[in-house]
């Protein structure tokens, strides 16, 4: 058979297989009938004359169903048919070729194995077997043997597996091979051979083959040996075929199942060893393998490819460990050696096959029965159960591994075996094996990767052993010792805390094919590992470039097909040594980190792109499990990758393909930034790095191409998609020879190129940038919220939200590229956080971890500060050493330098920290120098040689404390040593240093230090070689130390400077990633880092919140420089579209500073403010602008104010581009000279419907808009509306388009409810008012017409009473009419009120207050014909409407608008007429059905409260307070008489139907009111002059006050209730500085008293009595006698000023108090108002006297007045005699007032004192006279009072001097006269009583000049004093 006609199809493993346990995967049904297209993915490819099956073939029983599980990730979705894959998934055609032509043939599963294909024109021959098994495990391929001989036909009955029944295999599957190989030359030569046929033969012959598999075996494997090609494809077809129906399987009993792996047979082993036979299975790998070889033909290749796919795929043939392990060397082998194109396809392909199917038998547990905590990762692993695989026999438990393997291996029960058994292998050890020893390895030395010596790797010689490395040899290559010396790990060691203890644990077949998917991927991973030298970089076609490729392409396939696996827990890997189960994910991690470190920064395009394939898979699907290493990845290659100038612009395009499939995952972008950058033990915020990261690449700068060259268009950036995806399936693409290229050649890029792909990687970075936006609305909107944006895509979900775990982590089936991986879902959170999730948890974490970051930054700069405010933040739990040193091992981020030079300080504080920091190393069973390596590198050491000393003590004393047991004699010792090992380093490594120690004269140096003793020599010599191949430095140095080229080299032409430089950084990025993965590791393995690879998979909305503002400026940034630079419109609406995502987040978790930010930044692009720079990308900004208004409004909040004025700057383009005559900007504006016009093509745009449309619907959709929104848009029309008004308001023709929008949307919105109504017209009414009121009446005319057609169309809507919207609408009719003078203006408020009253009169209801107050506005207008106007309409109202108004409760404005017109000065006409219809109202309210005065009030008033339904309030207040108003503020004296006389009159006529409470209401506001101006000078205000003053208080209060007595005599017992405010009031008119208005006060006192004394009680009198007390109180002048007062002053007096202010007009002055306490400075500058004052108080006091006399003089007042009364009124006059008495008998006092200027004569108060004492000699005589009994009681008071009153009378009256006091002597002559005839009147007992003491008296009058009336007097007494003693006879 040639090479040329062998060829395979290989299906790959991703095909959704075919349900075991649907009807459609019954294998006879299968058999029967052939598959569909459309339903089953062909299988196999043949020609149509393929012979068919026999009878006897077809009464074959079906093959037995694979016990392996059908993977549910692999399963038809959605209903979706499986699609046949392409040839060239496997073949690739050559470049710029059409793909191959299919020939699409389906054929029966029994079909002939070696039946050839037509593929491309060529004839290949292929295993049926291939495809079937990778399509599913559960149906099997049964093949057809091939033509029968026509001389014979046997069938071989083999026991089926598992089963008694026998399973037929044509002997024409066997004879043409046994036949051959007896007739062939070596059957001849060899006897064995020859045999071994000839047996086989007989036993076919005879039928007895069947249980005697070995014996057939024989011949095919003694044939294979013989190397004879013909033999050998002979050999190996038939051993396919025989694979094919499972004719090599055993059973054995469980007593002889062996321990797996099994020793595989050697070459010579002919003989069997009885003890311990190799099983069957291993003897045909081992066979089969055996037979390939550098040299072996093609043809022999192919067949061997053939059978051990077959062998791979069998179901009941099961290879396990290292003869799988073998399997797959030999076809990888076969894949590198091959030089046929054909042959490396078939490998490739088989391989490909066998990988997936590895994995694909591995059960996958289900999720809903593992019934652990899905919220808790750490719960699921921690009590980890076991799921049990059923077998058709009890399983064995885990054993210790026998010395020698079993003799067969059984399929069912004896596969579950132990997987740790060593085996003989070609490997020399099993897998497992290698295991354990990578755990001695790894735990016995961990060599970091810069200890290594730096030796160039030897070439790739193509074999999988070479390649593999450690995994086949006890010693690797040099070039994979790092893997070995770091990334061997031990499986059984990673994760102990999550391992289960397998002591109980039986291990079941799906155990083994777990670990046998284990060892396939370690292979896989540590082939990729393998480096590549510059030769093989340079040839993509060379053994070693080719095997790296295809190792990392079967990475990709599995993780892309199989990810399910690693990510059970369930999966584990067993270890007999260890008694751990780790999971899988656990054992492999390592490798797989390891192999991405390395491959992801070749320099190889290939290698790199399909790294980052692997790590996007990673991070997709594997994030949950491998926090920690994808953030070691992403900080340490990829990030650096993206931000290094050196590395080229083809890996940062492949890294932003990773990026962008990441930026649609929301998922992933959350967990990103709550693990990561809200993750405190991760310092660098990967996610907030990655936005600035490429928001910057974006913005970057780029070289304008060259000429020729465009920028890449969007389909053409598209075009770049991954080969490897066709319709989900994972398959590789072609790596053979021919599908490769030729070598590559560095540098080639031309600059256009280079321009290209700089161009792309900026799209790419904004593309990210919009996905990354779009997947935060995504997930922040929620579901059923998401973008209304179908031409996005559709926003799909990695998976549904019931198969995540605690970890949430994403599972998807099929392929990169455009597979489910790059969508986002439309479902992509669940509405239902977990909870865990709390939003506030992570917030605060952020801020903890920015804290200390802040910490850690000030601690590098300012060490104390930093840990001060460390402590206070909490990170640090106390001041203790302790914590502190804790905090500086433990913190990643500090600076190594700081913390060592903080530790060297000599304080006492630092060197306990010091001491502390040293005690928490664990130098335990640790070399010298690795416990000193150690040390050296948790921090750096300081420079000073003190500091040094101080740690080089402490840690000799630390490393002798833990190591007891050592060479060292004492401290001392390794104290001198460590100091001498640092030298060593430094003089090792330094560059400065000429002459090297060499190992002798270190020796030498350390002589005598172990207390006088020497070390021993090899130990010191093992010190220096470990320096010197080690360097000790510290971890973060390792990136910078790397190998530079010598000098001069660098500048040699034709270098490629890029590379070299990215290579220098690169191979330190890989070396400290690696010993990133061994610290990490050790770590895992010592179970320190757990609780910190915690995974929390987001599930709330509001962590976008946070990952917005985080990162809000990159996005700015990112989105406007490219809108800024680019006219490019594809780039043009991705910007776009990325702000339209970003103001949806700022508008939906109003973050206001951003919406500012990016509203703002969107407006400006719109050019709308300079027309002539406006081009096409800027009118797509005004409709994403407009487009956002549409769909953000009810957020946009204050940002609407950038957008209408968007819309406005529009408008005035479209009129401007029309030839509209547009009014220009005020003075002040850039604008100068000619305005430019916009282009015609985007003024046309600018017209279009579109944005004509979407600009009205900002207007007409706002009734849609939220009740808050509205207000927010109203708000900013109208801000928008003044600016234009304001802009252009000089013009004749005003931009009113804002206002007009205003008008409409108010339109629009009066159907909202009322409360949101209420509050826009809050704002609309404000801007009516200053719009109304603007000094251009066409913008008021404007205003005014617009407000009365809302107005008419509000009016319509119905208003409940009690409301006010009405009253509120029309508002701004009143403020214009206010504010506004022009009065064309007021004139047409007054047409459009006119106009509403007309038309929408009857549903006027709250309206009418405003009218009302409009018309009482226009009443004050100066302007004749608008009051005029008014009143007219007031008039008509009365007339027409009054029972209207009345009903609506708007009876008391009518009345206030009246009382307005009545206080017209300028027009009396329209003021009399006004008081006229005001006092006609009264009757006509009387009349009105509508009021009814007699109703009670509805509720009870109490505590002054409001009187709310009472009819007098309601109605008989208003008409009063008119008047009153009237009274107060009328200018017009006969307007103000008249509403007088109205007010009385009114109250006279209708008082009596008043209640009584309404009287006090009328008297306490109404009435009393009035005469306020008494009291206050605050009431004087509103008079403008002291005349109009003066004119009021003599006119009009004076007749008030009279009219006031009148109506209380009228009323008084009605009115009794105010009694007392009256006498206050009376009280205060009185004691007024104006003596007129005291005289008037007296005066209606007086009548008061006199006219109602009859009416005049107890109680009532003395309640006057009290306010004659009070009065008499008051105006005594105490201040008299103030010593002050008499200080030397000016001596200016002030008669002359009193006289004139009695001349002057009368102006209310209440009088101060007596008794002020004041200063004497204070009264010196007052003196001369107190000395007035003083004077008026005397005035007073003489009228108080005088009033008194004159009320007492009245018989009727002095009968009614209660005697205990009249006494204390007498009292009172008593006080102002003695007062006067006592002044005028103080000359000195009269003298110094005199001399200060009080008066110009002496002053005295002689009239005071005489009238005072006549009065109270009159009344208490009259007292003593009166007959009554309650007087008579009262006789021994008045007694009392009078002897000693009259005595001093008298008595003073003596004293006087007839030259010098004439004056008195005329003034107390009656008074004397009356008190001696007052004493004749005495009764007989009271005369003798007192006659002692008058009489003296009475000789002393004789000797004076006597008036005739004092004579008379005397004669009198004299006459009773005869008559008394008997001396003379009584009359």
């Amino acid at each position: 058979m040639s090479t040329e006609a062998v060829d395979a199809f290989v299906r790959p493993a991703s095909t959704p297989p075919i349900d075991s346990t649907s009807p459609s995967a019954d294998p006879k049904q299968q058999q029967d009938s052939l598959p569909e297209p459309n339903d089953v993915p062909q299988e196999v490819l043949a020609p149509a004359h393929s012979t068919p099956p026999s009878r006897m073939e077809k009464e074959l029983p079906p093959q037995p169903p694979s016990p392996s599980p059908t993977p549910p990730e692999s399963s038809s979705k959605d209903g979706q048919e499986p699609i046949t894959p392409a040839l060239n998934d496997i073949v690739i055609p050559e470049p710029r070729s059409p793909p191959p032509q299919i020939i699409s043939t389906t054929v029966s599963p029994r079909q002939s194995i070696s039946s050839p294909i037509t593929v491309n024109g060529r004839n290949h021959a292929i295993s049926p077997s291939i495809a079937s098994i990778a399509q599913s495990s559960a149906s099997r391929l049964h093949p057809t043997p091939g033509r029968r001989s026509s001389t014979f036909s046997a069938q071989l009955s083999i026991p089926r597996s598992g089963s008694s029944q026998p399973l037929g295999v044509s002997a024409t599957l066997i004879l043409p091979a046994l036949n051959a190989i007896v007739s062939s030359k070596e059957a001849k030569r060899s006897p064995p051979l020859r045999e071994a046929a000839q047996r086989a033969l007989d036993m076919v012959h005879a039928g007895e083959g069947g249980d005697r598999p070995r014996e057939i075996f024989e011949p095919l494997r003694l044939a294979c040996e013989t190397h004879n090609e013909t033999l050998m494809v002979a050999s190996l077809d038939c051993i396919a075929k025989l694979i094919s129906y499972s004719f090599f399987a055993e059973s054995l009993p469980p007593s002889q199942s062996y321990h797996s792996p099994p020793a595989s047979p050697s070459a010579s082993s002919t003989s069997v060893n009885h003890s311990a036979p190799a099983s069957l299975a291993d003897l045909v790998t081992h066979t089969i393998t055996s037979t390939y070889t550098e040299h072996t033909p093609d043809a022999v290749a192919l067949q061997i490819v053939k059978a051990l796919l077959a062998l791979i795929l069998s179901p009941t043939i099961l290879v396990h460990h290292s003869s799988l392990l073998k399997a797959v060397r030999t076809v990888y082998n076969v894949f590198l050696l091959s030089t046929d194109p054909s042959n490396q396809m078939v490998a490739q392909g088989g391989l490909t096959q066998m990988v997936n199917h590895v994995f694909a038998r591995c059960k996958v547990t289900d999720p809903a029965s593992r019934n652990v905590d899905s919220d808790s990762e750490s719960h699921s692993r921690d009590s980890l159960s076991i799921h049990h695989t059923p077998s058709t026999s009890t399983p064995n438990p885990i054993t210790p591994p026998p010395l020698a393997p079993t003799p067969e291996l059984s399929t069912s029960a004896s596969l579950q075996t132990s997987p740790e058994t060593p085996s003989l292998s070609l490997a020399k050890e099993s897998p497992d094996a290698e295991a354990e020893t990578e755990v001695k390895a790894d735990t016995e030395q961990e060599r970091p990767a810069e200890d290594l010596p730096d030796q160039p790797a030897a070439d790739v010689d193509g074999k999988m052993e070479a390649a593999e490395g450690h995994l086949e040899d006890d010693k690797p290559p040099v070039s994979t010792t790092l893997a070995k010396s770091e990334a061997r790990v031990s499986v059984d060691e990673v994760h102990e805390s999550e391992s289960v203890a397998p002591s109980s644990r039986h291990i079941t077949t799906n155990d083994l094919f777990v670990k046998d998917a284990f060892l396939v991927f370690r292979a896989l991973c540590k082939l990729s590992m393998k480096p590549l030298n510059t030769e093989s970089e340079r040839d993509l076609k060379s053994h070693a470039m080719r095997s790296k490729l295809l190792s990392l392409h079967l990475i990709l396939t599995i993780l892309d097909t199989h990810l399910p696996i690693f990510l059970d827990p369930y999966a584990v890997i067993y270890s007999a040594t260890s008694r751990e189960a780790p999971p899988f994910m656990s054992t492999i991690k390592q490798y797989l980190c390891l192999s991405l470190s390395r491959n992801a920064i070749s320099t190889v395009p290939q290698v790199f792109d399909i790294s980052v394939e692997i790590f996007w898979r990673v991070l997709a699907g594997m994030r949950s499990k491998l926090k920690k290493e994808i953030e070691v990845l992403l900080n340490e290659i990829f990030i650096p990758i993206l931000e290094m100038r050196n590395s080229t612009v083809k890996q940062k395009l492949t890294l932003f393909s990773v990026l962008h499939r990441l930026c649609q995952d929301p998922q992933a972008l959350v967990d990103i930034y709550l693990n990561y950058d809200c993750d405190r033990n991760s310092l660098e915020n990967i996610y907030e790095r990655l936005i600035n990261i490429i928001s910057k690449i974006g913005t970057t700068h780029v070289n304008p191409l060259q000429k020729g060259v465009s920028e890449p268009s969007t389909s053409q950036q598209n075009t770049h998609k991954s080969t490897r995806s066709t319709n989900g399936l994972a398959v590789p693409p072609s790596l053979t020879t021919t599908a490769l290229g030729g070598p590559q050649v560095a540098g080639n890029t031309s600059v256009a190129a280079q321009g290209t792909a700089e161009f792309k990687l900026k799209r790419q970075s904004l593309e990210c940038l919009v996905a990354v936006l779009r997947s935060l609305v995504a997930w922040g909107t929620g579901p059923g919220k998401g973008l209304a944006d179908s031409s996005n895509g559709s926003l799909a979900g990695l998976d549904h939200p019931s198969h995540r775990q605690s970890e949430d982590v994403r599972l998807e089936n099929g392929a990169p590229g455009d597979a489910p991986f790059d969508r986002l879902s439309e479902t992509a959170r669940i509405s239902t956080p977990d909870v865990q999730d709390d939003p506030n948890k992570f917030e605060s974490e952020k801020q903890r971890k920015t804290k200390l970051i802040e910490g850690i930054k000030r601690f590098n700069f300012k060490p104390k500060r930093g840990l001060q405010f460390l402590f206070e933040a909490g990170f640090i739990p106390s001041k203790a050493p302790q914590d502190i040193a804790k905090f500086l091992l433990t913190t990643e981020g500090l600076s190594k330098a700081i913390i060592g030079e903080y530790l060297g300080e000599g304080d006492e504080d630092n060197v306990a920290c010091m001491h502390a920091f040293v005690d928490m190393l664990d130098f335990t069973d640790l070399a010298f120098v690795d416990a000193l390596r150690m040390f050296l590198q948790s921090f750096r050491l300081p420079g000073e040689a003190q500091k040094i000393d101080r740690f080089m003590l402490k840690f000799a004393e630390k490393f002798i404390g833990d190591n007891t047991s050592t060479i060292f004699a004492n401290a001392d010792t390794a104290y001198v040593l460590a100091y001498s090992t640092i030298m060593l380093n430094t003089d090792a490594f330094n560059p400065q240093v000429k002459n090297r120690m060499s190992k002798l004269e270190f020796i030498k140096n350390n002589r005598g230090i172990n207390d006088g003793q020497d070390l021993p020599e090899e130990f010191l010599s093992d010190i220096y070689d470990n320096i010197y191949s080690n360097e000790i430095r510290m971890k973060d140095e390792i990136e910078t130390h790397v190998a530079t080229p010598a000098p001069g080299l660098i500048t040699v032409f034709g270098r490629d400077m890029q590379k070299e430089a990215y290579l220098l950084q690169s191979v330190g990025m890989a070396n400290k990633t690696e010993a990133l993965f061994k610290t990490m590791m050790r770590a895992q393995r010592k179970g320190l880092s757990k609780s910190n690879d915690q995974f929390f998979s987001a599930s709330h909305f509001i962590h976008v919140r946070p990952m917005f503002e985080v990162a809000w400026m990159p996005f700015l940034t990112g989105l406007s420089g490219p809108l800024q630079d680019t006219d490019d419109l594809e780039v043009v609406d991705l910007c776009l579209e990325g702000f339209k995502h970003a103001i949806r987040l700022v508008c939906f978790f109003d973050l206001e500073l951003e919406r500012n930010a990016f509203v703002t930044t969107l407006t400006k692009f719109t050019f709308l403010n300079n027309l002539g720079e406006m081009k096409t990308k800027n009118m797509e900004a005004i409709k994403a602008l407009l487009d956002i208004a549409v769909s953000e409004g009810n957020n946009l909040r204050g940002s609407w104010h950038e957008v209408l004025t968007c819309v406005s700057q529009l408008e005035q383009m479209q009129l401007i581009s029309s030839g509209a005559d547009v009014p220009e900007a005020r003075r002040g504006s850039k604008s100068s000279g000619r305005r430019k016009l916009p282009a015609e093509e985007l003024a046309n745009e600018s017209r279009s419907t579109h944005i004509t449309v979407a600009a009205d619907m900002v207007f007409s959709l706002s009734h849609y808009l939220s009740g808050t929104a509205i207000v927010d848009f109203v708000q900013a029309l109208s801000d928008v509306s003044w600016e234009e008004i304001q802009s252009s308001g000089l013009s004749d023709h005003p931009r009113l388009f804002s206002l007009q929008k205003l008008v409409d949307i108010s339109y629009y919105n009066m159907t909202r409810i009322r409360l949101e109504w209420s509050n826009m017209w809050a704002i609309l009414g404000e801007h009516f008012n200053k719009v109304c009121c603007h000094s251009n009446p066409h913008v008021a005319f404007f205003a005014l017409d617009a407000l009365r057609q809302l107005a008419m169309r509000f009016l319509a809507k119905p208003e409940l009473s009690h409301y006010k919207f009405q009253k509120d609408f029309l508002r701004p009719f009143e403020y214009a009419m206010i504010h506004n003078s022009n009065p064309d203006v007021r004139d047409l408020v007054l047409q459009c009120l006119d106009h509403m009253i007309q038309r929408q009169v009857a549903d006027m209801r709250s309206g009418w207050r405003t009218l009302f107050g409009v018309l009482s506005a226009a009443s004050k207008v100066l302007t004749e014909r608008i009051a005029s106007s008014a009143f007219e309409l007031v008039t008509r109202l009365n007339r027409d409407h009054f029972p209207a108004i009345v009903r609506y409760g708007s009876f008391a404005d009518l009345t206030v608008c009246i009382t307005d017109f009545c206080k017209v000065s300028k027009y009396q006409k329209i003021s009399l007429l006004a008081i006229a219809m005001l006092r006609g109202i009264i009757p006509t309210m009387h009349t009105t059905p509508e009021i009814n005065l007699n109703s009670p009030p509805s509720w009870s008033h109490q505590d002054g409260a409001a009187a709310g339904d009472d009819p007098m309030i309601k109605y008989w207040f208003p008409i009063l307070f008119s008047f009153y108003d009237i009274i107060m503020n009328g200018e017009d004296l006969e307007v103000r008489r008249l509403a007088l006389d109205s007010l009385f009159s009114t109250l006279k006529t209708y008082g009596s139907t008043f209640r009584v409470d309404f009287w006090d209401t009328v008297c306490r506001e109404l009435l009393f009111p009035i005469f306020a101006v008494l009291r206050s000078s605050q009431d004087l205000s509103r008079f403008t002059t002291q005349e109009d003053m003066s004119v009021w208080l003599s006119t009009t209060m004076i007749q008030a006050l009279r009219n006031l007595i009148d109506l209380y005599t009228y009323y008084f017992d009605t009115l009794d209730r105010t009694f007392d405010g009256l006498l206050d009031l009376l009280c205060v008119c009185i004691c007024q500085e104006n003596d007129t208005l005291a005289r008037i006060g007296t005066s209606c006192f007086q009548q008061l008293l006199e006219k109602n004394v009859k009416k005049l009680g107890v109680a009532r009198w003395e309640r006057v009595v009290t306010a004659f007390v009070r009065l008499f109180k008051t105006t005594t002048p105490h201040q008299l006698f103030d010593e002050s007062l008499r200080l030397e002053g000016d001596g200016s007096t002030i008669e002359n000023e009193s006289s004139d202010a009695q001349s002057s007009a009368l102006i209310p002055a209440p009088l101060s108090p007596s008794h002020s306490a004041s200063t004497p400075q204070a009264i010196i500058g007052d003196r001369r108002r107190i000395f007035k004052q003083i004077i008026v108080k005397c005035v007073l006091q003489l009228l108080l006297i005088e009033t008194t006399h004159d009320l007492l003089r009245n018989d009727e007042v002095y009968r009614t007045i209660p005697p205990e009364q009249l006494l204390r009124l007498m009292g009172e006059l008593d006080h102002s005699y003695q007062f006067a008495r006592d002044f005028n008998g103080d000359k000195d006092l009269r003298t110094g007032l005199w001399k200060v200027g009080f008066m110009k004569h002496l002053p005295n108060l002689l009239k005071q004192e005489s009238s005072s004492a006549a009065t109270l000699i009159n009344i208490l005589l009259r007292m003593y006279r009166d007959k009554r009994s309650d007087h008579q009681a009262a006789k021994e008071q008045v007694l009392n009072k009078l002897v000693p009153l009259g005595l001093g009378v008298i008595q003073d009256f003596n004293a006087l001097r007839a030259d010098t006091q004439a004056k008195n002597i005329i003034a107390w002559t009656p008074v004397v006269a009356e008190v001696l005839h007052g004493f004749c009147t005495f009764d007989d007992h009271a005369f003798a009583r007192y006659l002692p003491a008058i009489y003296p008296l009475l000789t002393e009058i004789l000797s004076r000049d006597m008036a005739s009336e004092v004579r008379e007097a005397v004669r009198s007494v004299f006459v009773r004093v005869g008559e008394a003693k008997g001396l003379m006879d009584r009359i």
